[in-house]
Formats: C-alpha cells, structure tokens, sequence
C-alpha cells in the first residue's frame, strides 16, 4: 500500500520499522523458542512496559543503520490495535520525539495488574507531548470495535487537556479493512 501511495505521488517516501511489540514472543507463531503454534491474545507479559520503555533503542539502531533525518518533524508513529496502545504510550513517554501519531483501532489504557513506569502520569506525559508541539495526532475507529468506547473515552480525555487531534470513525470492527482505510487516509499526512 504505502509502494502504491509514494508512486502515485501521495505520500512522500519514508523508512517503516515494523518492530514485534509483544516482546515475550521472539518469533512468529510456532518459530519461537517457546513455540506458540496456536495463537494466544495476550501473553503473561504483554504490554507490560518493557517495550515502551525501551522503544528509543529502535529509533537509536534504525538512525545509525539508515540514512534518515534524525529530528520529530521527521518521525512517525503508528500502529493498530496492541500496537496503537504502544503508540500511544511510546509517543507520550517519549513526548518530544515524534510529530506524527496515528492510533488505529487502539487499545487504550493499561492492564490493571501493569507495573510498568511508562504507564504512569498518563495526564502530565499528554500535557508534555501537547506542550512539545505535534503535527498530527490521528484517532481512528470503527464503530462496532470492541475498543470503540475506550478510544471515545481517550477523546474526551484529549479533549479536557486541549491536545488536538483529528478523528475518523468507520462502520464495522476490529479488522484489516478498517485497518487498510487507515494507513490509506494516515499515511499522506505524514511529513507534509
């Protein structure tokens, strides 16, 4: 899709990183040293802030690997479903490191059992990331996903600190049409 959207002029060219964010499966399913050959949701160690909290070691390998501009007004961060709660956590833990954050169909706040310090000051890290200047924040959603009231709730949460953003809202769920929409509408936004 992205091949498509810079050959037709629509995006500008960019790096993509595609990094595995549940850090406790080292491998696709069944080629992992604890196999995993039937697909499980959440492992024990999911989205417990470990690969929040150590995400600036991507961006350090991929920025001396690549010749790539190394500033905020040059980086993006996005991703869907588990991988929109690492970015929402990534970019506000992070706050002056990214300009562009796209959440598709985002799981929003933390396991109740998480302990991770990148899970903390939720309000103040927002605050920060709002305070340090963004050129897009971009919430999409569809209206029968199972996260859909999380994320209108995240709205309104974005709305009482002031931090901006843009909105979309499809019809259907938690799938890889909506998901393609997504990335189809987001990604010529990005480094304009």
């Amino acid at each position: 899709m992205l091949d498509n959207l810079i050959a037709q002029g629509k995006a500008k060219p960019m790096i993509v990183v595609m990094p595995n964010g549940n850090v406790v499966q080292d491998a696709g399913y069944g080629y992992g040293k604890d196999g995993f050959y039937k697909p499980q949701f959440l492992l024990p160690q999911s989205m417990n802030g470990v690969y929040e909290a150590n995400f600036m070691d991507i961006v350090s390998y991929v920025e001396k690997t690549f010749r790539v501009k190394n500033n905020k007004e040059n980086r993006a961060i996005a991703g869907l479903s588990m991988g929109g709660f690492h970015t929402m956590h990534i970019s506000r833990y992070y706050p002056n490191t990214f300009d562009y954050v796209g959440l598709f169909s985002a799981a929003i706040m933390p396991r109740e059992d998480a302990t991770g310090k990148v899970y903390s000051n939720i309000d103040e890290t927002l605050k920060a990331q709002k305070n340090n200047g963004l050129k897009l924040y971009w919430i999409a959603i569809g209206k029968d996903d199972f996260l859909y009231q999380a994320n209108i709730d995240f709205k309104k949460k974005l709305d009482g600190l002031g931090l901006k953003y843009e909105y979309l809202e499809t019809g259907e769920g938690h799938i890889w049409k909506n998901w393609r929409i997504y990335l189809a509408e987001f990604a010529p936004r990005l480094f304009r």
